[in-house]
Formats: C-alpha cells, structure tokens, sequence
C-alpha cells in the first residue's frame, strides 16, 4: 500500500475526490439556478383562468377589493415608465375588517404604468402594494457576468487542470515509482512463507541486521548489500520479499524491473538514481525490484549496436549500488527466474554479495506449504496432506496453492460442504494433464488411441522400476491430447540414469509400436513421443556422455541476449562428427523402439485386454493394468464419474458437439502424458 499523505499532489486525479464532486455540484447548481433567473416569468403565469393581462383589468379588480397583494417592478428592458405588478388575486372581495389575506391565483402585468395608474392603485391597494426595485447594478452586473464565469470555470477543470497534470508527468518523467509499503498494512509474514527454509533463514539475516546492528558491528561483520533470489516461477521469490517487507521495521520500497524502461531516452537512469536519491532519505530502508532481468540485462550483446537506453539504466544501478558515492544503509533485495542473462558487474560481491536459490520444494517442503494453504480451506477427515504431497513431485509453491484451490472449486461444484481426497485428486489431474474435454469420435479414432495408450501403459508396466509407476489410463481427450497415459513419481527425481531415461525412450515408443502391430498402419498420434524421445536420446549423447562418443559435451547451449530464448547451438565439432551424432541418436531411438515391440508382442493379450477395457470403461487405473499383466483381466472395480459430474458433463460433451471444428491429424492424436521429471 503506497504511504502518500492526502494533500499530496501526486494523488491529484487519483480515485474518488469528494472537493472534486462538490465544485461540480456547485456548478450545477449555479447553471440551474440563472436559468431559472433569466427564464421569463410571463411563460411561468400563462393559462391562468380568468387571469390579469393589463393596468386597466388590474386598476377595476384593486377598486373591487380582489387584489391580495402585489408587487410593482421596475422594468429596466421597456424603459422608466415601464413596469412589471405580479400578486395574487380572488373572485371575491377581500374582507379587511377579518384580518385574514385569503391565497389567490397569481398574476404578472407588464405594460406602461402613469404616475396616475400608480397613485390609484396606492390609493386602492394600501399596504397590499409595495415597490421593489427588479434590478440593482450588482445584480445586473453578476447575471451579466455569471456566464462568463461558469463557462471560465468549466474550462478550467476540462483543460487547464489536465494541462497542468501533463505538465507534472512531463516533469515527473524522472522520478521513480517505487512504492512504499508499511508493516501495518502488510499482513505476510515469515510463518506464511513454507518451503524455503534456507531462503528465509539468509533473508531474515538481512531483517535482524536492521533490526539489532550492533550485534554485526561488534564483531566486525557487514550487511551483505543486496540479496539477488533466484529460482523458477511459482517457487515465492515475491512471497519471501512481502514477508521481509512485513517483518522489518524500516521502510520498505517496491518496484518492477519494467518500471525503469521508458519511451524516453535517458528516463530509466534517472528513475534509479531518483529511488535510491529516496532510499537514502529514508536510510536504513530495503528496496525490492522484482523482475529485474528486465533492466539487468548483460551489455554489449544488443542487436543493431548504438548507445542501448538499457545499457545506461544498467549502469546507473551499478554506480548506485557499488560506486564512488557508497549507498549506506540501503538494502537491495531482487528476483529473478533468468540469472544466466544477467550481467557480471551487477552479480559481483559488493553489490548482489549473496545469490539465494529458492528451488522446487522438495517433499517436506510441500506438505509444509500445503498446511499453509489448508488453513482457509475446509478439508475432510480423509484428507492426507503427506500423501497428497508425495504424489505431487515437481509442483512449485503456485502449484500446490492452485491445486487446493481448484479442489476446493471441485467440490463447491459438486455442491459439497468440505474438500475430500477425490476432489483433490481429480484437481492435480486437471493441473497436470488438463481437464477432460468430451469429444464425438467414431469407432476407427477411439480404437487407435486405446491400442495407442495400451502400448504406452503395457511397456511403461513391464520396464518401470517402481520410481514411475502408472497413475491412469485415459482415452478422454484432455488439453491437447486426444488420450494421456498418466504418471505419478514415487519421490522428486534428481537424476536420470542410463537404464531410466532408456525406459522412458522405450515407453514413448509404445505408443507407436502398439499401432503398427495391431492396425498395420501407423498415424500422426506420435509425433509428441518422437519429439520427446529425440529430445531425451540428443541430450544423453550430446551432453550426458551416454552413448559410443564418449564424454564429450558436443554444442554448449547459448542463450541469446535480449531474445530470450535459445536460437541455436553452437557447433564446435566437425561435420563428420555431426554424422556420428545423428546416428547414434538414431540407434538409441531404433533399439528402444524394437525393444518396445518386442515387450508388446509378448504380452500381446494384454494389449487387447487393455484396449477393449479402455474402450468399454475410457479410463482405467494403473493396478488395473497390472491385474491385465498378471491374470489377463481386470479385478479390482473400475471407478467411473461421480453422478454429480454426470450432468456437467453431459453439457460439455453436447457444446463440444455443437462448436467442434475438424483439425489435423497432427494436432488430434497426442501422444500419452509424459513421464514426470522426464528430461527436456
């Protein structure tokens, strides 16, 4: 929450202002108030019955008493004997003796008045007459002027006041927008950060510091100058720095690494000098900058040359971060998930003296971050976070929050009143492998995906060492994929063996080997296991030392800078070499894919046992599978949709019907979901 005072003038045109509404209103009031001024009042006593029009009817109705009381008016307009009389009159003669002025229908006369009209109608009328001048010069000079006025005033705060505003931005240019944040209003603490023990342990050295100094100082020790955290996405590099942000008790300023970059040359060098200008008024104080690859960016690997407006922002923050001046007592804490792009000056002792790493939690981590997230949410007695964070190896923190998140929308759905252990397996399915899309196929395209996801599901069965063992078997389409053979890892795979990433080449090859010996044919559904198999089979042979080439790494990976991603690898080897890579490559892939024909054509029936089980149930389970393996059918009971979601899914399979479009071959039939922690 930005800490700005309310007469700051930085908040000027920023949400609700009630000045702002109340100078309208009074405009308004104003506009209407002349209009009905300036409006004729003749227009406001026409069509009154049996009413007054002139001096004469006027003069006859005051000698019959009818006359309530009225009121002569100079009228500047017609000249000086020019008057205007408007009151009220009755019927019937008014009784003075009675002391009661009856109410009558009103009256407005405006016409040429002699001084003989008027001495008769005193004479008449008595008190019930009196003169009020219409106008005075003020008045004449305000109704002449008020015009004038409100349309000045509109156009002030239609025009002028914006001009103004853009005046101050233009200025403002320079200025940072690092935003200050209070430990009152942040509510993250350390106890709501899990998973990232060690993470928190060297940021909360930075807290005790300004917290406690002298404990340091005495012995000689120095605050680390700034903090870099380094990790994946979703794994609370942000998370951590909002609890640091709550625990401390300095200031504490936050801005993106995107905020620096401007359309203006020279704005990103001048916003950081302005924030740590701010940080030093406030010392000691910690400054986030999330993102900040954004503007941390190694120099001189820019295309096209040229002085690069990102090169000098980035050498801004190194002069104020490590340079002549010194910042002391400002405390830089940023993020990124890119620190291979970063440039050397910025990552040296002196500047970013400590990286933290905030890794993938691991299995302790996980349940620990579960409990964290479990707390707003209604689970069931049947719930087991230590289960449910075994069988979610690989998810970030993000991961496993969206995960209780979506179990809780699951089971809101199924009009439940706590979250059960179904509602949250069928969320981490839905995370990991995308949610079921019912789709029209005919009998040729199911019976190709079941014998396509047998072959995966009777192969991965028969090598599998017990670390990846089958979760389910599906043939309902789900994300991209038209049928998913999905995994579960027993524990976080760390390291890929020889034997282990050869059995998965060999289960990828299922898929295909299953078609051709049953159909005779094969088809485009593949085409994801290939790509995955030579992926897995290039990385064994070019930088695992896995093959007959022996352990050498041929090709380093270079990531281009400033495109963000990797555009080639650089060929350090010859071209007879590059043969020798290929076909090894190729003879990894050929073996495995012999070897997967082989395991299949030996357990040839339980292939079919497992098609027309697919076909019949469309979703089968992992010991189902081994029960095909070991007795040649199916024993345990095939769970299939809850009744509850019986109906949704009716609906989504008749609006897929209804908006379907025919798409490639290629697209239609993917391969079977891929081996957890299997290596990109």
């Amino acid at each position: 929450m930005e800490n700005k005072p309310e007469n700051d003038p930085d908040n000027e045109g920023k949400g609700f202002q009630p000045k702002v509404l109340l100078i309208w209103l009074a405009i308004l009031a104003a506009i209407v108030g002349l209009v009905v001024v300036q409006s004729d009042p003749q227009r406001s006593h026409t069509g009154i019955s049996g009413g007054i029009t002139n001096v004469d009817q006027l003069l006859l109705a005051a000698k019959e008493d009818k006359i309530v009381r009225a009121i002569i008016e100079s009228d500047p307009k017609g000249g000086e004997e020019w008057y205007q009389i408007k009151g009220e009159f009755t019927d019937y003669p008014v009784d003075p003796e009675s002391g009661e002025i009856p109410t009558g229908q009103a009256f407005l006369v405006k016409g040429r008045v002699t001084e003989s009209d008027y001495k008769n109608l005193r004479e008449q009328l008595g008190p019930r007459l009196r003169e009020s001048p219409s106008s005075t010069v003020w008045t004449d000079l305000l109704f002449s002027l008020l015009p004038f006025l409100l349309i000045i005033g509109l156009l002030y705060f239609l025009f002028v006041r914006q001009l103004r505003m853009a005046g101050k931005g233009a200025l403002n240019f320079g200025k940072s927008k690092a935003k200050m944040l209070t430990r009152e209003n942040e509510k993250i603490l350390f106890n709501d950060v899990a998973g990232c023990d060690e993470a928190k342990e060297e940021v909360s050295e930075v807290v005790d510091f300004l917290k406690d100094p002298k404990r340091f100082r005495k012995i000689g020790g120095k605050i680390p100058k700034g903090v870099l955290m380094v990790g994946p996405p979703g794994t609370g590099k942000t998370l951590l720095a909002k609890a640091v942000a709550g625990e401390a008790d300095v200031p504490f300023f936050s801005i993106s690494g995107s905020d620096f970059v401007e359309m203006f040359v020279g704005v990103g060098a001048a916003r950081v000098r302005d924030m740590f200008e701010q940080g030093r008024k406030s010392a000691p104080c910690l400054i986030f900058i999330d993102e900040i690859d954004a503007v941390g960016r190694q120099r001189g690997a820019g295309l096209g040359g040229g002085n690069d407006e990102r090169e000098q922002t980035l050498n801004s923050l190194l002069v104020e971060m490590d340079g002549f001046d010194g910042h002391e007592g400002v405390i830089i804490i940023a993020a990124t998930n890119r620190p291979d792009v970063l440039d050397n000056a910025l990552l040296r002792p002196g500047r970013f003296d400590r990286q933290v790493v905030i890794d993938l939690p691991d299995l302790e981590g996980r349940e620990a971050i579960l409990k964290v997230h479990a707390k707003k949410i209604k689970l069931c007695e049947d719930v087991n976070l230590n289960s449910l964070a075994r069988a979610t190896a690989g998810f970030s923190g993000a991961d496993l929050a969206n995960l209780l998140n979506e179990g809780a929308l699951i089971a809101a759905r199924r009009r439940k009143k706590v979250v059960e252990r179904i509602d949250l397996d069928d969320a981490r399915e839905k995370i990991s492998f995308g949610r079921e899309r019912r789709r029209v196929m005919d009998d040729e395209d199911r019976k190709i995906i079941a014998y396509h996801e047998a072959g995966h599901a009777i192969v991965q069965a028969v090598v599998d060492d017990g670390l990846l063992p089958i979760h389910k078997v599906t043939i309902i389409p789900r994300g991209q994929s038209l049928g998913s053979t999905m995994f579960t890892p027993k524990k976080d795979i760390l390291n890929h063996s020889k034997r282990r990433v050869l059995n998965q080449i060999c289960c990828a090859m299922g898929g295909r080997a299953a078609e051709e010996i049953e159909i005779g044919d094969v088809t485009s559904g593949a085409a994801g296991d290939i790509r995955m198999a030579t992926n897995i089979a290039r990385s064994m042979v070019c930088d695992w030392g896995m093959s007959e080439l022996g352990m050498i790494s041929f090709g380093d990976k270079q990531d281009q800078v400033f495109l963000g991603k990797e555009l080639s690898r650089a060929q350090n080897y010859s071209e007879e070499t590059a043969q020798k890579i290929d076909l090894a490559i190729k003879e990894v892939i050929d073996q495995q894919y012999q070897r997967a024909q082989d395991i299949l054509k030996e357990h040839l029936t339980a292939l079919h046992s497992s098609a027309e089980a697919l076909l019949e149930h469309e979703t089968i389970e992992g010991k189902h599978i081994h029960e095909i393996l070991e007795h040649g059918k199916i024993i345990s009971p095939v769970i299939t949709s809850t009744p509850d979601d019986s109906k949704d899914e009716k609906e989504e399979i008749d609006e897929s019907a209804a908006t379907d479009t025919k798409e490639d071959k290629d697209d239609e039939i993917q391969p079977g979901g891929e081996p957890a922690g299997a290596p990109a």
